[in-house]
């Protein structure tokens, strides 16, 4: 990675489908690690690509991480007619439940598709696939999502996926490390609690992450796991962390999942969140929402990657087009 200055360990959003003046400022001051894209910022594959390609010449690196929640189903940012539409994960692990090869060909094409319509304007990391475990009672926002409830499922779909993205092109984002197929709250306004013992985590939830052991790019669950930690989400926890790394074995670049989720509220502010999360062991903060007085506080305490990080960092990127 072209690295001309220091970059900072965070990766921010932007308003529009053009960069204010203000946002290119602070963009070129502050150095972010990449940009995420949502549906705010998309009109037309000329106009995004050209939105992108201005985030890369304001932070002055020509590969500088964009990325997108491109998953299928409702969870798109890209949508048709420019962009070819996806079905739910959970489309391709009721394929497998019926012909275990109709399921693994499902997730290859899809994995190809996104390859296409996201390296065509530039973005170049993808915050899919999800390898939580559905369960019976799992919370709306994330069933459809789960490639299934049987973890063995899970984990041969997502590797399948993850291995294509990245003979294509695509960096993957294994999502959401530890899992969030327990959670009966949407994280997105309040915060899940896990009461599960661990035999039984490791046996279901933590089972793909655990199994799927590339050293790709990750996204911690804002969930508190009781088992392992009784105060704080695994985002914010070392011990979660910790675990992660050393018993689940995820050696990958790890982001949080959006530090401007409901989920933390109550843990403290966005700069006490930043200071907390990369103490614990994220690799990199991801705020998303692209609101300028958030994104200084952010970054008036978010410190530069560190050598570990960017070590992580250089061994993702080795593995784009099986490489």
């Amino acid at each position: 990675m072209t690295n001309k200055k220091q970059i900072k360990s965070v990766i921010f959003g932007c308003q529009g489908i053009t960069l204010t003046p203000e946002e290119r400022d602070f963009f070129t001051k502050v150095n972010p690690l990449g940009l995420i894209i949502f549906d705010r910022n998309v009109q037309n594959p000329k106009q995004l690509k050209a939105l992108i390609d201005d985030f890369r010449k304001v932070v002055g690196r020509p590969d500088a991480p964009v990325l997108v929640d491109q998953e299928g189903g409702r969870v798109t940012r890209l949508w048709p007619p420019y962009w070819q539409g996806l079905g739910w994960n959970r489309t391709y692990g009721d394929w497998y439940e019926e012909n275990p090869q109709k399921g693994v060909e499902g997730v290859q094409k899809h994995a190809e598709i996104l390859a296409q319509d996201l390296l065509s304007v530039g973005i170049n990391v993808d915050c899919w696939p999800c390898l939580d475990v559905a369960q019976a009672d799992t919370h709306e926002i994330m069933a459809k999502r789960c490639f299934s409830d049987k973890p063995e499922v899970v984990s041969v779909l997502a590797e399948q996926g993850i291995k294509t993205a990245l003979e294509h092109g695509l960096m993957p984002i294994i999502k959401h490390i530890p899992g969030y197929g327990r959670t009966k709250v949407d994280p997105h306004l309040g915060l899940p609690v896990v009461n599960t013992d661990l035999t039984t985590l490791e046996q279901t939830d933590f089972r793909p992450f655990k199994e799927v052991n590339v050293p790709v790019w990750g996204m911690t669950a804002h969930v508190i796991y009781k088992t392992l930690d009784t105060k704080l989400p695994a985002t914010l926890s070392c011990t979660v962390l910790n675990y992660i790394r050393e018993k689940i074995g995820f050696n990958g670049f790890l982001i949080c999942d959006d530090i401007s989720m409901g989920a933390l509220k109550a843990f403290g502010n966005l700069a006490e969140l930043t200071r907390q999360m990369l103490e614990a062991g994220c690799d990199c903060v991801l705020h998303c929402n692209g609101n300028m007085d958030e994104m200084t506080e952010i970054a008036k305490v978010v410190p530069c990657l560190s050598d570990v990080s960017l070590n992580r960092l250089t061994l993702a990127e080795s593995l784009r087009y099986g490489r």
